[in-house]
């Protein structure tokens, strides 16, 4: 059976809405963190820069050692 995309998407929606909205109301809309200043976005961002280094080194060496493994073939 297949879903209709127009309801799924507006479904999709009303959810992010609905669950976004707590975040919105709650304390002046500080959100489930806290009050974030200079510093927490810098350590996100260092943290960014980190995953995104070793998502690349770990897929590219993955790549590698699978390209290797089809020419011994």
């Amino acid at each position: 059976m297949r879903i209709r995309p127009l309801p799924t998407a507006l479904a999709a929606l009303l959810l992010s809405l609905a669950l976004a909205a707590p975040a919105l109301a709650a304390k002046g809309g500080e959100g489930t963190y806290g009050k974030t200043d200079d510093k927490v976005i810098t350590n996100f961002g260092f943290g960014l820069m980190i995953l995104f280094t070793t998502l690349v080194i770990s897929l590219s060496v993955a790549q590698h050692l699978l390209e290797k493994r089809k020419q011994r073939k």
